[in-house]
């Protein structure tokens, strides 16, 4: 089985001595939520670099057996999940990226499932200090702030990084439920969403890490490697032709 650690993003394949299931059931009578157990899910990342470890653990309808004990046989419906470690689904992000943004983005992701709401409000709060940050965008909504960014990339006057796509699918969330229909209102407002739309923005501001951050530090990176090749290559023409060749 594919997994990606949660840690590094480092794909592999789980393999038995990096991965540990325990199960077992609460044997208790007469309760409205029962019969219940716990099933908990270790995964050891194999990256020597990280070498971290997710652990879940899962609430599970609980079946009584032919001997009239309790136990989680495969196959019994899960109830509810906790993520131990990591606390969220979040994605590490560089350094590089501004902390603000990053700490909106880590907190949305923690409390996704517990209060959709606040996740949605932080995740748009990071999506328009993205606008303002690397585009330059300053307006009195987010929609505003949108609607300009989106006529600098008609008019070719975006950040580089800034594709028409990543634009359109910021335009994009005024079509999802309470979150467009507040867009004109205070960024800051908590309104009533789902924990899947909680999920799209959060999605989105991956998205743009990945596309406007990653991608221009990349790009950075490349032009002073080949910058730094250039300026050697300069400097050993200016030497003597015996200390060239040495």
């Amino acid at each position: 089985m594919k997994w990606a650690c949660p840690f590094c993003g480092h794909i592999q394949t789980i393999t038995h001595p990096k991965y540990s299931q325990k199960e077992f059931a609460f044997e208790i009578e007469g309760v409205p939520n029962g019969p219940f157990g716990l099933r908990g899910t270790a995964i050891g990342c194999s990256n020597p670099e990280c070498s971290h470890m997710q652990i879940d653990v899962e609430v599970v309808e609980a079946r009584r057996n032919t001997h009239g004990i309790y136990s989680v046989p495969y196959g019994c419906a899960t109830i509810t999940r906790l993520c131990i470690t990591p606390e969220s689904s979040a994605r590490p992000q560089p350094s590089y990226i501004p902390l603000a943004l990053v700490e909106d983005y880590n907190e949305a992701c923690r409390i996704r499932d517990l209060s959709p709401k606040a996740a949605a409000t932080l995740a748009r709060r990071c999506i328009q200090g993205m606008i303002r940050d690397f585009a330059g965008v300053k307006g009195r909504t987010l929609y505003d702030e949108i609607t300009a960014l989106k006529m600098m990339v008609e008019k070719d006057e975006a950040p580089r990084g800034v594709s028409i796509e990543s634009v359109e699918a910021i335009d994009h969330i005024r079509s999802i439920g309470n979150i467009g229909a507040h867009m004109e209102k205070d960024i800051d407002l908590i309104i009533p969403v789902e924990p899947e739309e909680a999920q799209v923005l959060i999605e989105l501001i991956e998205s743009l890490f990945e596309e406007w951050y990653i991608e221009r530090y990349r790009r950075q990176q490349r032009f002073a490697a080949i910058n730094n090749i250039a300026s050697e290559k300069a400097a050993l023409k200016l030497l003597p032709t015996s200390q060239s060749r040495e």
